[in-house]
């Protein structure tokens, strides 16, 4: 897979698009974590999967959101983004105050 090389500035900035994208509920998680790979990393399944020491078919399904993964599991993958797995609010004004409250702390 050949990509044109992302600053570190540009790759942080499309983390933080992405995430606010699954933080509407636009993508979900596995294809968050799909553009990630592709996107930031440049790199296959095979050699993230390796990179993460899952195999390809448990990283397909994670992109694919099939099956149901442990958090553990889930934290392995996220984890070369700087991200981990949590709990957030469902409703949309329950997250706007949590955001806004951890802006001003």
């Amino acid at each position: 897979m050949k990509m044109k090389q992302r600053s570190p500035a540009e790759r942080e900035a499309l983390l933080l698009e992405l995430l606010d994208q699954m933080l509407r509920d636009e993508i979900s998680a596995g294809s968050l974590l799909r553009k990630l790979r592709r996107e930031v990393l440049g790199m296959s399944q095979t050699q993230f999967a390796s990179l993460v020491s899952v195999s390809r078919r448990t990283l397909s399904d994670i992109e694919t959101d099939k099956g149901s993964q442990s958090l553990a599991l889930l934290n392995r993958v996220f984890r070369p983004f700087g991200l981990k797995v949590g709990l957030l609010p469902r409703h949309s004004q329950l997250m706007q105050q949590l955001m806004e409250k951890q802006m001003k702390a």
